[in-house]
């Protein structure tokens, strides 16, 4: 090394200007040869110094103690756990280190895909639909189907009939009472003036089916006006059916 330092020296006054850059060359090599033996020195002294202060009995540790984890595996589990964030695994398996197949385990498994999502919103409807349908009415047609360009008009005229209707039915309800009251008063007049005869008795008998077969028609007329008015509505749902099957 002293011979080397000694030419290294010698070196140090160029003979010729052309060999400058090769003197500059030499002085940084050996300043960097310099430093690094002197980093060396120190390195062994720090570790000369480690294992003097390092006690003796660490050779009598426990066998069954488990051994440290080495800068390798800790390394290891680092990058798998990298690799198990940043990788989608998809077509990768992180624990076999190898391509997923498959036909041993599905691409899908275990993820929440769009079809997947599909299939439970599809499930999930049709559980609310049959909840609906057990609490709710059947579904009327008619209401889907469209209506008359005048129907809210007639649903407005029916709102303010129905008081008109109640009353309309209840005056017929009273004529037809009164009606039979009275043939009734005006036959039991007309027996009371018979006194006891017999033509007086069978005068009687004829009044009174007179006055039973004017009451069975007033109740016939009634019936009869109830018939007009269910078929009147029959002959309007047959019109907005017509109608409907025409649009």
């Amino acid at each position: 090394m002293g011979l080397l330092l000694h030419t290294f020296d010698s070196l140090s006054q160029p003979v010729c200007p052309i060999l400058e850059p090769l003197h500059c060359f030499v002085m940084a090599s050996n300043q960097a040869l310099s430093a690094a033996t002197q980093d060396r020195k120190a390195r062994l002294a720090q570790l000369k110094s480690l294992k003097r202060k390092q006690p003796d009995t660490y050779q009598e540790t426990d066998e069954e103690a488990p051994a440290p984890k080495s800068p390798k595996s800790a390394a290891a589990q680092a990058e798998k756990k990298d690799t198990d964030i940043y990788l989608s695994g998809r077509n990768y398996d992180a624990e076999t280190q190898g391509p997923r197949l498959g036909f041993e385990t599905a691409p899908s498994e275990g993820k929440n895909t769009l079809e997947r999502k599909a299939a439970e919103l599809a499930a999930e409807t049709k559980k609310q639909a049959e909840e609906d349908e057990k609490q709710d009415k059947p579904l009327d047609l008619f209401k889907l189907q469209p209506k008359k360009p005048n129907w809210d008009l007639k649903r407005d005229l029916d709102r303010k009939l129905e008081l008109l209707n109640v009353r309309t039915d209840n005056a017929i309800a009273r004529l037809v009472r009164e009606r039979i009251a009275s043939q009734q008063e005006a036959a039991k007049a007309r027996a009371r003036s018979a006194k006891g005869s017999a033509n007086g008795s069978a005068e009687v008998d004829n009044e009174g089916e007179a006055v039973g077969m004017e009451g069975a028609s007033l109740v016939e007329a009634a019936n009869l006006r109830e018939r007009e008015a269910e078929e009147e509505a029959r002959r309007e749902r047959e019109d907005d059916d017509a109608l409907l099957d025409s649009s």
